[in-house]
């Protein structure tokens, strides 16, 4: 997993009833993009986050802009 600052980090929940989570990575400490990331999450809790399986990131570059409308994603294949 790799995330660079402002990048969404996706936490889904992995229990029955457990919400999915979702935050902004404000710090990267480990290397090279790699884990552990200091987020805050949309509820205001700030921490830091060693991302398990059920986490991903959503890239900067591929979140819509303010202002624009997202581009629809074509399937590939059949």
């Amino acid at each position: 997993m790799h995330a660079t600052i402002g990048d969404r980090l996706h936490v889904h929940g992995n229990a029955v009833g457990r919400a999915d989570r979702t935050g902004e990575i404000l710090e990267v400490r480990g290397p090279d993009g790699e884990p552990p990331y200091v987020v805050r999450f949309d509820d205001g809790h700030t921490g830091l986050i060693f991302p398990g399986p059920d986490a991903e990131v959503e890239a900067r570059a591929a979140r819509p802009g303010p202002g624009t409308a997202a581009m629809p994603r074509r399937r590939q294949g059949w």
